[in-house]
């Protein structure tokens, strides 16, 4: 057994939902410049915006993107919005991954054996719910990503960044792109959750593995892969319409059309390879965090309520 042995007493719902925000944290701290250049290429091409790129740079891949923003703005460019992205996760990874067993199990009536549909319905239960707790941090996060220090920077702070969207955009702007984001996070957590479900459990079943790291980690890399092919498309709208000027689209849906019109089908999915270096990579540490910190907890309470 690698890393924490499995506890006999399941882990509780509170045990699942810190760990998923503390693991999701600590995943986001390491991917967040590949989260970071993927914005940029997402945004590379809109004509107005809030926040934009500075004119004269032009990003080429993931490295490419990763040199040209050091070499412009400074390494920590690519860190621009981390505040924001560590306050979005402890809220949205918390309920959309810590309650999804939970809310598994509420579709199965607590049943052990869960079909493809109920996982399914749970997953885009929690993702949308977690889009109604987390959605404004997720709008700062995007901002603060956008801005170029050569550009003349926008927001000077995450608390300047709330209260100056809130000032000239109205409430409404924290919420900006709520439907495409409810849209995408059903989808990313149906194929992150559910994929990463499934595989390690035909893992377990074929006896192929046992249930520790090397499981966790296979699991992670084929659910990151999965969902960076399902949700490109919405990933990059909803990047385009949070990020637009007030009054530029319309709407999600307009934004789309106009991506499709002017840019083409291979404008949905820019900055498909740092989505998926991102997801696969932030897939792999945060499940493997995740499964241990779940163990790690457990123990800690099994040791502590256990008599001398």
């Amino acid at each position: 057994m690698v890393g924490f042995k499995a506890t006999d007493i399941p882990p509780t719902a509170t045990v699942k939902f810190l760990g998923a925000g503390t693991a999701a944290c600590i995943a986001d701290l390491i991917t967040f410049p590949l989260d970071t250049a993927k914005v940029r290429l997402q945004i590379q091409g809109e004509s107005q915006g809030p926040v934009r790129a500075t004119a004269g740079a032009q990003y080429r891949g993931v490295l490419g993107t990763i040199l040209t923003m050091v070499r412009t703005e400074g390494p920590r460019s690519l860190y621009n919005g981390l505040v924001a992205g560590l306050q979005r996760q402890m809220s949205f990874a918390s309920v959309r991954i810590g309650l999804y067993d939970s809310v598994k199990q509420f579709y199965t009536k607590g049943s052990e054996h869960a079909s493809i549909g109920s996982r399914l319905l749970a997953g885009s239960t929690t993702g949308a719910l977690a889009v109604a707790v987390a959605q404004p941090t997720d709008v700062v996060k995007v901002r603060f990503q956008a801005q170029a220090r050569a550009g003349g920077r926008r927001y000077q702070s995450t608390v300047d960044a709330y209260k100056t969207i809130a000032r000239e955009e109205g409430f409404g702007g924290l919420w900006k792109g709520t439907s495409p984001n409810v849209a995408r996070n059903a989808i990313v957590n149906c194929a992150e959750l559910v994929t990463y479900d499934l595989i390690k459990d035909a893992l377990l079943k074929a006896n192929l593995m046992t249930d520790d790291l090397p499981c966790h980690f296979t699991s992670a890399f084929g659910a990151g892969f999965c969902t960076t092919v399902i949700a490109s498309p919405v990933d990059v709208v909803k990047t385009r319409y949070m990020n637009s000027a007030l009054g530029q689209y319309r709407s999600a849906g307009h934004c789309a059309l106009t991506m499709l019109q002017k840019e083409g089908p291979r404008a949905f999915y820019k900055g498909f390879m740092p989505s998926f270096l991102r997801l696969g990579s932030w897939n792999v540490v945060m499940f493997v965090t995740y499964e241990q910190l779940k163990r790690a907890l457990m123990a800690a309470c099994t040791s502590r309520e256990a008599p001398f």
